[in-house]
């Protein structure tokens, strides 16, 4: 008999995978940030910051997977998407969420600074767009949080010296 999983635990599932690639965005030298697009319970994509290694200020872990995403598909719509990512996305990402259509959006932790799904502005489900997506937040958000704060530690630390 094949478990069934809730839909909490493939958040969770799919979060993992977010955090392994941030880990690896890390490893770079990145801002520790990962995405992963699902659909129909398989990955289409998954992602680090790229924006030091890319010289290129759009490359977030966002719209590399999203742009990865739609190339798999064959289609810029990724009506039937969920988009996992370690942090709130800021209001590039968040715009393109929209654009590309996505269904839902399930982040770790909050960016109070730059987060504009929810703590500064809602682009996701502003009634002023003609899309909206479910958002949820919060999953594995401790082990999310931690990874950026540690990394911003280490990196004020080496200012220092």
């Amino acid at each position: 008999m094949q478990e069934v999983v809730s839909g909490e635990k493939m958040d969770e599932r799919w979060m993992l995978e977010a955090l392994r690639a941030a880990r690896e965005a890390e490893t770079r030298g990145e801002v520790p940030i990962g995405a992963v697009v699902v659909a129909n319970n398989s990955i289409l994509a998954v992602a680090g910051n790229r924006t030091r290694t890319d010289c290129d200020p759009t490359a977030h872990a966002e719209i590399i997977a999203l742009r990865a995403a739609a190339r798999e598909t064959g289609n810029y719509r990724l009506t039937n998407a969920t988009v996992y990512s370690t942090i709130e996305p800021c209001a590039m990402c968040a715009g393109a969420l929209v654009q590309a259509r996505v269904a839902r959006l399930v982040y770790g932790a909050r960016d109070e600074r730059f987060g504009a799904v929810e703590s500064k502005f809602r682009l996701c489900d502003s009634s002023s767009l003609n899309h909206r997506m479910e958002i949820t937040s919060g999953v594995l958000e401790a082990e999310c949080r931690e990874l950026m704060q540690e990394f911003f530690r280490v990196r004020r630390r080496n200012d220092l010296r």
